[in-house]
């Protein structure tokens, strides 16, 4: 049986990017998969907001939904 060897990556010491993200546009009308994934982000209603940090998985929800998002990059200090 063969051993799988990971890498560990180092993170860098620069800020982590925070994303602020906004349901602009009402969902009604739109597929059920972008509702829940406007759910799985944590937004319910028009004008809700939440911030999450930049990673793969938000940034491919938001790219799946961004015609009725608003998002802004925020550098955490």
């Amino acid at each position: 049986m063969a051993v799988k060897e990971t890498r560990s990556r180092k993170k860098a010491s620069s800020p982590t990017r925070r994303l602020r993200i906004r349901l602009v546009r009402s969902l009604i009308g739109y597929p059920r998969n972008q509702r829940e994934v406007a759910k799985g982000l944590g937004l319910r209603k028009v004008n809700s907001e939440v911030v999450r940090p930049e990673s793969p998985e938000i940034l491919g929800m938001i790219h799946k939904i961004s015609h009725v998002l608003k998002v802004e990059v925020q550098e955490e200090r």
